[in-house]
């Protein structure tokens, strides 16, 4: 796969503003024809230090029948995105329209070489971790990691329990409102566990519902209340990165930041 790293590479040929010159930085270029774009790699001579220069030798990657421009602006930084939608379209080559106009492509995609992280998170209410991940992933704050975050969401609704952890899911009963009276089934986790029996005895049966109790895969990321266990780290024999329940978006990026280094230096 020849997926540039930055979109400054990638040159438009479509004018000629200073003849056969181009810019010092191109390393690629999209060669308009009537059929088509045309890919097209350059060296440039690097003996002058002008800002335009004269081709050295060039070569064809991609003949306008093996190209395809996605018809929608993109991000450019959501590199995993593009290498899906270069995937799905079915030519060798698809070159996206940035939306500052900036252009680049990717070319024969493939996502082997991208790690895939596995987010564990609950919903309802809304799943904070996992949602983060997908807001900051669509920006591409993540470009550079070359990451695919595998989503497992449980949904604790299905839980069978006579009481849930708080009112902002929406319960009828929650640990955060109503006492226990004794033989009830509690949703909850060891937060919960110790609530319960600090306030109202033992007189009940814990469904744990906290996401580390869901992984089985690594390098994971997970949402726990327990401000003791965040970090990066192995967790039951898993390698990963846990961030607290109410984790701001900044310290999410920097766990996976971080999981992501430590795990490629293993």
């Amino acid at each position: 796969m020849i997926f540039p790293e930055h979109c400054k590479v990638v040159g438009l040929a479509s004018t000629k503003p200073c003849g056969d010159k181009v810019y010092a930085i191109s390393r690629y270029l999209l060669r308009e024809t009537e059929a088509g774009y045309e890919l097209v790699e350059v060296s440039l001579d690097s003996a002058k230090k002008t800002v335009m220069r004269d081709i050295v030798s060039s070569r064809v990657l991609a003949t306008p029948a093996e190209v395809r421009h996605y018809p929608e602006k993109v991000q450019l930084n959501d590199r995993t995105r593009l290498v899906r939608l270069a995937l799905e379209s079915g030519y060798r080559c698809t070159v996206f329209t940035g939306v500052e106009e900036n252009m680049t492509f990717v070319l024969d995609p493939d996502l082997a070489g991208f790690l895939t992280v596995h987010v564990y998170d609950v919903i309802p209410p809304r799943p904070t971790l996992s949602a983060s991940l997908k807001e900051m992933e669509a920006i591409g704050l993540f470009g550079e990691l070359s990451v695919i975050f595998d989503h497992h969401i449980r949904d604790i609704t299905t839980v069978p329990a006579d009481i849930y952890p708080c009112r902002a899911a929406g319960y009828t009963r929650t640990l955060d409102a109503d006492p226990l009276q004794g033989g009830e089934r509690v949703a909850g986790c060891l937060t919960a566990m110790q609530f319960c029996t600090e306030c109202h005895g033992k007189d009940f049966t814990l469904e744990n519902i906290c996401p580390l109790e869901q992984i089985k895969e690594e390098p994971f990321i997970a949402r726990c209340c327990r401000s003791e266990r965040e970090g990066v780290g192995t967790w039951n024999g898993k390698f990963g990165a846990i961030v607290h329940w109410g984790a701001s978006p900044a310290k999410i990026a920097r766990s996976v930041q971080e999981l992501v280094s430590q795990w490629r230096k293993r």
